[in-house]
């Protein structure tokens, strides 16, 4: 089912959508989908019964809208790094940003995206086809900055970009999942120290 498509909002018509949205993926990602209820987001968000049924249907449609929401928002904090991923030394800062980002909350929720894809992709195929598209652009950074070293010759010319886009993605995704369960942030510097090593054995020899 797709999100309401309603006329023109007005500037407080559109912030308050976007405060529902907020306080729906705050909770769903503390607490999970599941566990949380439209009531839930009525009085996290301040708002009333008819507000969040007047931009959303049903709790499905919102949680479309949280899907998107949570895109956005991995993809807007990881744009930075992910535009500097052109040497050894951009994927590196990368990897230390992220490794930083789980100590600071002790990776208490997982990545938003890999929580949500873990709870409803199997349940909605909207949020699952959003979400693999979401994926797809993340994943799709990592084989663009790859093919940026192999056009500078840092990347030596047989090394395959997608494959090694595909194991970084399978790291910080399987690092996140770890931390959450172990709430030890070494779990993804590990992973991604592994991937990144599959990365420095492929440079070519001058590096």
């Amino acid at each position: 089912m797709s999100e309401k498509k309603p006329r023109r909002l007005t500037a407080k018509g559109e912030a308050t959508r976007l405060r529902i949205v907020a306080a729906a993926a705050d909770l769903m990602y503390s607490q999970g989908v599941e566990a949380t209820s439209v009531d839930d987001v009525i009085e996290a968000s301040g708002t009333g019964k008819s507000q969040v049924y007047h931009y959303f249907s049903d709790k499905t449609e919102l949680v479309e809208a949280v899907v998107r929401a949570q895109i956005e928002r991995v993809l807007g904090e990881q744009a930075p790094f992910l535009d500097d991923l052109r040497t050894m030394r951009g994927f590196e800062r990368w990897r230390d940003a992220i490794v930083v980002g789980v100590r600071g909350w002790r990776g208490a929720h997982g990545c938003p995206m890999g929580s949500l894809a873990g709870e409803i992709a199997g349940r909605c195929e909207t949020a699952r086809e959003n979400l693999q598209r979401g994926f797809s652009v993340w994943q799709h950074w990592f084989r663009l900055g790859l093919e940026r070293m192999q056009d500078s010759g840092e990347l030596r010319p047989d090394a395959d970009p997608e494959e090694l886009a595909v194991g970084l993605m399978a790291a910080v995704q399987g690092g996140y999942l770890l931390v959450k369960t172990t709430r030890d942030e070494r779990s993804m510097a590990i992973a991604l120290d592994m991937a990144l090593d599959s990365i420095r054995v492929a440079l070519s020899a001058a590096e």
